[in-house]
């Protein structure tokens, strides 16, 4: 009796294992308002965070976050120290040789902030002058590619705008969200979005996953699929971004 209970227990074990929801763990640089960030009760919030919890339920996955710096996020992707990136990354050609990428969960430009009193109309207009980005992201590029610019490279975007506000620097350029975020919320009085730039090609963020992947590139792409198909996304952008 003993023997067919403990057969019994250990059958039971094997199914709650099999019938488990399996959990996908994001890194996410939480510096990123209002796509994801930290808030006052100190916890990692924003579109992005809600999109992939959204898909995680429609496709059968729980999304765990971890903030993960910037800095390092991608390698710490190929060391296989969380199972995907979910920070804003913007699929890039160069990118995609070094992972593989979601389908695109929310298309984005790139923004000029500049003081409120600023006449400078675009990057040509602050020729040189010192302009900041977050080192690594399509922004920070963008500045690198005008000539007679001093980019400067900052580790959260934060403190470029913090620069900016003091007078530190003279622009700086991150994606159009997050631009709105500090120069119509926090930034308000004393910033302005000058230009958003059209680059003739679309700028869209994915999912990035460790090269090979399938498993969980599928999933989270069935999740994403859901996600668009029954407009939660929408709902997700009037929460967190407005019109």
């Amino acid at each position: 009796m003993k023997k067919l209970l403990f057969v019994l227990g250990m059958f039971l074990i094997l199914c709650n294992s099999a019938w488990a929801e399996k959990e996908i763990v994001f890194a996410t640089d939480a510096t990123w308002p209002p796509m994801e960030f930290v808030n006052d009760q100190k916890q990692v919030v924003g579109y992005a965070i809600d999109y992939m919890t959204a898909a995680g339920k429609e496709a059968g996955f729980k999304a765990v976050f971890k903030n993960t710096a910037w800095d390092g996020i991608f390698a710490g992707l190929a060391a296989s120290k969380y199972d995907a990136v979910a920070s804003s990354v913007s699929i890039t050609e160069k990118r995609k040789k070094a992972m593989d990428f979601s389908e695109p969960y929310f298309t984005v430009r790139q923004a000029l902030i500049v003081a409120k009193d600023s006449a400078a109309k675009s990057l040509e207009d602050l020729k040189g002058q010192k302009v900041g980005g977050q080192i690594g992201t399509t922004g920070y590029f963008t500045i690198k590619t005008v000539d007679g610019l001093e980019a400067k490279s900052y580790d959260e975007v934060g403190l470029a705008m913090e620069d900016l506000n003091v007078g530190r620097i003279a622009a700086v350029v991150c994606d159009d969200p997050v631009a709105a975020n500090y120069a119509l919320d926090k930034y308000k009085d004393t910033l302005k979005i000058a230009a958003v730039m059209e680059s003739g090609e679309v700028e869209n963020y994915g999912v990035a996953v460790k090269k090979g992947n399938k498993e969980i590139l599928d999933l989270i792409n069935k999740g994403i699929a859901a996600v668009k198909e029954k407009g939660i996304d929408k709902e997700l952008q009037e929460k967190w971004i407005g019109q």
